[in-house]
């Protein structure tokens, strides 16, 4: 046990957190006790979509590319050889 921490504190630590497992396991007795009687209203089945949502793509954008000139190939490789000569 740790020198700075009172009795009084690990006994009020150990009963919070008590308290809240005993609070949590009365919230989910509740919550089904209030889904089997039917008061939470009908719940959504597996394959369901939500009416309120737009539509969602499948796929996403369109992929861009461009033709680079010689040139600029040439920086390109020139960059990609100054970075990775930089690398330990």
């Amino acid at each position: 046990m740790p020198e700075h921490v009172s009795i009084s504190q690990l006994i009020g630590v150990a009963l919070l957190a008590l308290l809240t497992v005993v609070w949590a396991i009365g919230l989910i007795r509740l919550t089904r006790r209030a889904r089997a009687a039917g008061l939470l209203g009908p719940t959504r089945s597996q394959g369901a979509v939500l009416r309120a949502m737009p539509h969602q793509r499948r796929s996403g954008p369109i992929a861009e590319s461009v033709e680079l000139t010689p040139e600029e190939r040439a920086a390109f490789a020139g960059l990609v050889r100054q970075f990775s000569d930089s690398r330990p």
